[in-house]
């Protein structure tokens, strides 16, 4: 099964941003004037497949537009602090009103919503789909059954803060061990135990090509410790509306539903066995060109 490992393990510095480059020939595309800026630097969250899918998206989009695009990987934390400090241009998966609440809070107004391009989002904790459990509240009464363990992402992510504060105090599961590590690592946890047919109890969101690629189903939460459907949004550094304002009115009008995010993490994650996304983004954008014209249109 392939995943984005080698993506996710590339946790780069915030590097300083390249405000000029090459202008294209075509007038009508980026930097035609010969003055216009066209490097971009689009911030991508570590282990967020669906912030991988729509950035390699973007990437191509941008770049048959005549921008030249790098991708930044980087933790939750950095990346904001990056986004804040215009080492990185754009970013494509911001979780509100929950997961990234503090992170907006707290970079405030050193950085800009553009608009969210998908509300069908939310974070869930999964379980292997025959498990003898259904809930979270049956968890704790059950604990053993999952080796008293509960396999998690990486410790600074939104999800992990909503297991510590709200899920774990919630559901009494204070005497499971909450492990915490990386995406990978969960994924290969949650790999291994489906394929011996164990039980396991991950965290894990929706869109995530996981549902896909494992027998797997969510805990109901009767508490509403997860909190409700969210939304992705993309943000920006201050002034980059400014600086690209034809790429930030693309992203504010950029929508993008759960059955074509699928449809682009089952090609880039699950369908094939490569690490090199830029092939499988073109073969993409050649079966859904009408969409992905209309980003740009």
């Amino acid at each position: 099964m392939k995943k984005s490992t080698t993506a996710i393990f590339a946790v780069t510095a915030a590097t300083a941003l390249a405000l000029s480059g090459c202008a294209p020939q075509d007038t009508n595309d980026a930097g035609g004037d010969g003055t216009a800026p066209t490097a971009i630097t689009l911030a991508v969250f570590n282990g967020w497949d669906e912030g991988i899918a729509t950035s390699e998206l973007w990437k191509a989009v941008l770049e048959s537009k005549g921008y030249d695009v790098s991708l930044e990987y980087a933790d939750v934390a950095p990346l904001f602090a990056g986004l804040s400090t215009g080492d990185y241009d754009f970013t494509t998966d911001v979780w509100l009103p929950g997961t990234h609440a503090a992170y907006v809070e707290e970079f405030g107004d050193e950085i800009v919503d553009l608009g969210a391009w998908n509300d069908e989002s939310k974070l869930t904790v999964a379980v292997n789909a025959d498990a003898p459990i259904d809930s979270l509240s049956e968890l704790a009464a059950n604990a053993d059954l999952f080796g008293d363990q509960i396999v998690g992402i990486e410790p600074g992510a939104g999800l992990t803060a909503a297991m510590e504060n709200e899920v774990i105090p919630g559901y009494g599961l204070t005497d499971m061990t909450f492990t915490t590590s990386s995406t990978a690592a969960m994924l290969t946890e949650l790999k291994a135990a489906t394929d011996a047919g164990e039980n396991v109890v991950v965290t894990l969101w929706e869109p995530h090509w996981a549902y896909g690629a494992f027998p797997i189903k969510n805990l109901e939460d009767p508490e509403g410790a997860l909190g409700g459907t969210e939304s992705l949004h993309s943000f920006s550094r201050v002034g980059f509306s400014d600086d690209f304002p034809e790429v930030a009115a693309w992203l504010s009008d950029f929508e993008m539903d759960l059955e074509q995010l699928y449809s682009l993490e089952n090609v880039l994650f699950v369908e094939n066995d490569t690490d090199d996304l830029g092939p499988l983004v073109e073969q993409w954008i050649a079966d859904n060109q009408e969409y992905v014209d209309s980003l740009t249109s």
